[in-house]
């Protein structure tokens, strides 16, 4: 059997995550933290790039990694067009809409642009992404507002969303297209999705601006406070949107994004800590309730997945207030990393046609 060896990159908020994967086999993986004093050097996220490009080389390197071995890359998928769930080859109309983004900024958008610069400094080796955060599956119902100016987009944790309902339906003999499912991923940003029979059929926008808030977001606001600050002047249009998406949530509230942190500091006895974690949760089961009732109350599962999904008081609260609706299950971590090598692998053996991106 042939022995591919893929190298997978998942750019976050405030990590990047690297591995390699020899087939299926994880043989190198690592989470690079990024402090908010190390983003904050850069005005954008497409200015992180050869930051994030050289942290990856290094730790590759540091760890005996021979990025000639490499068989491919795959990486995260990142704001471009809305398609349909896959993997897709990088190319040209891909490059240029991860490096000029349709949606907005966000640091999935990197994970193509630096797979592609990747594999093409090695011969004969192709970068491709994954069930990219712009998946969409929304009902059209769904995408209604309350004003024709507004539409809701589908941007949400599609990878891991995903990988964790097959996960789920496979531990329980049951194929994911016939389970309905509540999946709320729990990390830098906080996405939570309706899964009906294999397909989210609504979903928070987890970028900018919907939800419940995360460590770094802030998730829905009031739109008429939102308004009056906006028009105050003390604000410039890119420090608002900073508000919203990268120095909102925890970060805004504790100064800081890291959601570990606060669980340390909350059981070390802070309680304004533990009541910002608390008021979080609650806001998730909130959107956990709401989806309920989007599948109608038929709903076989409640998943909790992600970094935040390891603070067990965290999903406990969630679970107080979620328990009528159906059970819960949690998955700590993310699931991403395997998933994104599986895709990769596939393509490889043959089993799986990379489809084609078209800029619109």
């Amino acid at each position: 059997m042939n022995i591919h060896r893929i190298l997978t990159i998942n750019p976050g908020s405030t990590s990047t995550k690297i591995a390699v994967f020899e087939n299926a086999k994880n043989v190198f993986l690592k989470n690079i933290k990024h402090s908010t004093e190390d983003l904050a050097k850069f005005k954008s996220i497409t200015e992180q790039y050869q930051f994030r490009k050289d942290t990856i080389l290094k730790n590759l390197e540091e760890d005996g990694q021979d990025i000639n071995a490499i068989s491919c890359v795959v990486g995260r998928g990142g704001l471009i067009y809305p398609i349909p769930s896959g993997v897709y080859e990088v190319n040209d109309d891909m490059i240029k809409d991860l490096r000029n983004s349709p949606i907005g900024e966000h640091a999935s958008n990197l994970g193509g642009l630096i797979a592609h610069d990747i594999a093409n400094s090695l011969q004969g080796v192709k970068a491709y992404i994954a069930d990219p955060v712009v998946v969409d599956e929304m009902e059209d119902i769904a995408r209604i507002t309350g004003h024709p100016k507004f539409e809701r987009l589908s941007i949400f944790h599609a990878l891991n969303q995903k990988a964790i309902a097959r996960r789920y339906a496979a531990e329980n003999n049951v194929k994911y297209e016939n389970l309905n499912l509540i999946i709320a991923h729990l990390g830098g940003g906080v996405s939570v999705g309706a899964h009906l029979k294999g397909r989210v059929i609504d979903v928070n926008n987890a970028l900018d601006g919907e939800g419940a808030f995360s460590p770094e977001r802030t998730g829905t606001l009031p739109s008429g406070q939102l308004a009056k600050l906006c028009f105050s002047g003390d604000y410039t249009h890119a420090e608002v949107k900073q508000m919203i998406k990268g120095n909102g949530g925890l970060a805004a509230y504790l100064k800081t994004n890291d959601a570990y942190e606060v669980e340390v500091r909350a059981k070390n006895g802070d309680t304004y800590a533990q009541f910002i974690s608390d008021a979080m949760a609650y806001q998730v089961a909130k959107e956990v309730g709401k989806l309920s009732v989007v599948l109608k109350g038929d709903v076989d599962a409640i998943i909790l997945t992600g970094g935040i999904a390891y603070n067990k008081q965290f999903c406990s609260f969630i679970e107080d207030m979620t328990s009528f609706i159906a059970p819960m299950k949690v998955y700590p971590g993310e699931d991403e990393m395997s998933a994104l090598a599986m895709n990769g692998l596939m393509v490889l053996q043959g089993e799986l046609e990379p489809k084609v991106y078209k800029t619109k």
